[in-house]
């Protein structure tokens, strides 16, 4: 039997303030209000801020994400992110 892994049961992989890169296409899931369910709002490649940590259906972390340069805030999950080493 095999079990879905809890993100919760181990600390959030990113932190407040980490600058981050979009690894996956992220479209609109019908929560972002002024844009079409299924819009495309960020692609690979954007670099944002994590600005907030909450979760979802108590088994997911949640980042929201400042994409400046795009002027919007994104939910993400781990897999849609990585993190940007400042050199």
């Amino acid at each position: 039997m095999s079990h879905t892994e809890n993100e919760l049961d181990a600390p959030p992989v990113f932190e407040l303030e980490d600058k981050v890169r979009l690894t996956k296409i992220i479209r609109n899931d019908g929560t972002f209000g002024n844009r079409e369910r299924g819009a495309i709002l960020a692609r690979p490649g954007e670099i944002g801020y994590v600005i907030g940590i909450g979760t979802f259906l108590q088994h997911f972390y949640i980042y929201s994400v400042h994409f400046i340069e795009l002027g919007i805030v994104v939910g993400c999950r781990k897999q849609e992110l990585e993190l940007v080493e400042e050199s």
